[in-house]
């Protein structure tokens, strides 16, 4: 008897977790998966003899959440990507500003992806292609 109530304690503080583990929103896939929206078509303007061109690349919905990004060209260089749509996760926002830097210096879809928000990196990388490819 004296051992049934520690037993008991223990057990119950063991599963105090388990009923607290809220899992993340799950849409039912383990792997990255491209929405039905496609990259939108690019749109330029002109200022000053340098023609700049602006370009969504398409929505990846990812465990975590979608992931969009847009990109602006000048010329032939990406000038600034930003995030249309990103998941609502401490690790993506952190992950965020490293992956638009690679991108700059890459100059390409061409980057590491970041430890700890891999699923919003690869997103991120797939949608960034996807701009990429429809600016042809």
């Amino acid at each position: 008897m004296k051992r049934a109530i520690p037993v008991l304690v223990l057990s119950i503080a063991g599963l105090i977790p388990v009923w607290r583990y809220a899992p993340s929103h799950d849409t039912g896939s383990s792997s990255v998966t491209e929405a039905a929206a496609p990259a939108s078509t690019p749109s330029a303007s002109s200022s000053g003899g340098t023609t700049s061109t602006v370009v969504s690349g398409s929505t990846i919905d990812t465990e975590k959440g979608p992931v969009r990004v847009e990109v602006t060209f000048e010329g032939d260089k990406i000038a600034s990507v930003r995030m249309l749509q990103q998941p609502d996760h401490p690790q993506t926002t952190a992950a965020v500003p490293q992956l638009i830097e690679e991108t700059l210096q890459a100059q390409s879809a061409d980057i590491d992806t970041v430890s700890g928000a891999t699923i919003t990196s690869d997103g991120y990388k797939e949608s960034l292609q996807a701009a990429i490819d429809a600016r042809g």
